[in-house]
């Protein structure tokens, strides 16, 4: 057979971890890299957090999984914590962000038919965003590198530029359910929402009868320095999902909603044979105690300032290669002047330095640690990503 077993779908590197220790994977063969990847945003509270660890392994020991056919003592408990500390008044459990992102289409475009508008089933969505990998979420956006190749694709979604209010608003007809927008866009360039931006959205969904569907996939879940992004802006969505840091690497993800924005998701609407299993809950609710500690949050904010400043002191000492420094709180990204590809640096830090980041759109790098970083691992952060630049320089002033 020429395929290989695991189907060939990503371009893996050579680094191939085997443990992880806090802040940092330990490879095969012993090396050791600083991670400031975090599994993509997913790792929030780092590798072998104890009480993490200790909450999957005395779960799994007691009770993994028995079919949504039952009530669910874990999911009702970890359900209600969130709706205590956030917009929500209903949760339904994923196991990824992609099913929390095609809940909310669900979400909203049945709130129109409970209605008795069904012709209400539009979504306005936004270019350069990334909503997941099924076939509806690569409907809900314009990027052909996701598109090419699955088509015939899902109707019902128009696309205009992020940050455009303007053309967004334009876009509205009789056939518009709402929108749906990533607070920070994650893949598509570390570019958060402008606030005029995100608060127009609300305006006009209050004032059309339209929901404010939010994606905070990647942004939301502490990441920010908020518990969830769209707190930044003192703005309230209809309906939101999440997913990543919400289970700490066990995959887990949520879509919440308010009761108005769920009454069309009644008996039989929705479903999922793992979402909502006792284990994923009990990743979800030991992630819930670390975040909501008093501090703790703010400690995210403190430490994604301290990170952000030693980045913008970069840009002067290499300004052949760093551009600027994008985003909130631990979800950081360094724009990188054109005659530097981001994929081509990221391999390199990798490599060469011991340092994982990821690359994203607008040839920008990707800097997502732990939320429980400390100054020690921004030191040395920074100290690789500027022997990195100054060794790009060399190799670029030696050809």
């Amino acid at each position: 057979m020429s395929i290989t077993p695991l189907m060939p779908v990503y371009p893996r590197c050579d680094v191939r971890p085997v443990r992880g220790e806090g802040c940092y994977l330990i490879g095969e063969r012993g090396e050791r890299y600083l991670d400031f990847a975090s599994g993509i945003a997913v790792n929030a509270l780092g590798h072998g957090h104890p009480h993490l660890v200790k909450a999957i392994a005395e779960q799994a020991a007691t009770l993994m999984h028995v079919s949504n056919l039952y009530g669910s003592p874990q999911g009702e408990a970890f359900a209600q914590r969130i709706v205590e500390n956030s917009f929500a008044d209903t949760v339904f459990f994923t196991n990824s962000g992609a099913e929390a992102v095609e809940c909310a289409i669900k979400t909203a475009r049945r709130y129109h038919f409970a209605n008795g508008n069904p012709q209400r089933h539009k979504l306005i969505t936004f270019k350069n965003a990334f909503h997941g990998r099924t076939l509806g979420t690569i409907s809900a956006t314009d990027q052909p590198k996701m598109r090419d190749g699955f088509e015939p694709l899902l109707p019902g979604f128009d696309y205009v530029a992020f940050n455009d209010l303007e053309t967004a608003l334009s876009k509205i007809d009789d056939e518009t359910a709402g929108f749906l927008v990533e607070t920070v866009q994650g893949e598509g360039g570390l570019t958060a929402g402008k606030p005029d931006f995100i608060k127009g959205l609300r305006e006009a969904a209050d004032k059309h009868g339209l929901l404010l569907v939010l994606d905070e996939v990647q942004c939301g879940y502490g990441r920010t320095g908020k518990f969830f992004a769209h707190e930044h802006y003192g703005v309230k969505p209809d309906v939101m999902a999440v997913a990543k840091g919400i289970g700490g690497g066990f995959p887990l993800g949520a879509c919440l909603a308010t009761e108005e924005a769920a009454r069309g998701m009644v008996f039989g609407t929705h479903g999922s044979t793992y979402g909502g299993n006792p284990l994923a809950m009990a990743a979800g609710m030991a992630v819930l105690d670390v975040l909501l500690e008093p501090g703790f949050l703010e400690q995210v904010a403190a430490t994604g300032e301290r990170l952000r400043g030693a980045l913008e002191q970069l840009i002067p000492n290499h300004d052949d290669v760093f551009e600027e420094v994008r985003g909130l709180g631990l979800m950081l990204g360094v724009k990188l002047k054109p005659q530097v590809e981001a994929r081509n640096f990221v391999a390199h830090l990798r490599d060469n330095h011991g340092l994982l980041t990821v690359s994203a759109g607008e040839n920008v790098v990707r800097i997502l640690p732990p939320l429980v970083i400390e100054q020690s691992h921004i030191d040395e952060a920074i100290a690789k990503l500027s022997a990195g630049a100054a060794s790009i320089k060399a190799e670029a002033n030696a050809s």
